[in-house]
């Protein structure tokens, strides 16, 4: 069990039937009254992010959530197939589980699977990843002084804004959990 005076970001824990997940906390102790937690939590199951205040003594029952490294393998229409990296099997897991943070993976790159009692509700992919520009206009030199960007596609399909320099076949660093340009590779 854990009481919420001692919430913190990232602790998970189970609460009306639901997995969820302390984005963030603030321990209040006003002038008058009695201290409560002011905390915004995130339902790890279908993403939706509520804020509630709590008393410092309210118990909740722990939840664990594992996280197992799997390798990406292929994908077959809407199911995407991974690859256990211990026993070699293959799981498919479905494309409205994977997120917006997706679309930067590319076959055989490891990934995060997110279960919680035998259910896999999320994927975190590697936060940063190297891929190669395959469309974007030329650059000309000099267009280094300013901050301006450029559509660029991946070889994974997906769009990021990059500075002018950045030509066809040079490789990138993206950060997935913003889907930001971070430098050449």
């Amino acid at each position: 069990m854990i009481s919420a005076g001692d919430f913190r970001n990232g602790v998970t824990f189970e609460m009306d039937g639901n997995v969820v997940q302390v984005v963030e906390f603030q321990h209040v102790k006003p002038g008058k009254g009695a201290a409560f937690v002011r905390t915004k939590f995130k339902n790890v199951i279908t993403g939706a992010v509520v804020e509630r205040s709590f008393n410092p003594t309210e118990k909740f029952p722990s939840a664990f959530v594992e996280r197992k490294d799997m390798q990406y393998s292929y994908n077959d229409g809407d199911l995407y197939y991974f690859m256990d990296l211990e026993t070699y099997e293959q799981v498919p897991i479905n494309a409205s589980v994977l997120g917006d943070s997706f679309k930067f993976v590319k076959e055989e790159m490891e990934c995060k699977i997110l279960s919680y009692k035998g259910k896999v509700f999320g994927i975190e992919p590697p936060y940063f990843v190297e891929l190669e520009v395959t469309e974007t206009d030329p650059g000309f030199k000099g267009d280094t002084a300013t901050n301006a960007t450029k559509p660029a596609i991946l070889e994974t399909g997906a769009e990021v804004k990059v500075p002018l320099f950045i030509e066809q076949g040079d490789r990138i660093k993206i950060d997935t959990r913003t889907g930001e340009y971070m430098e050449r590779a």
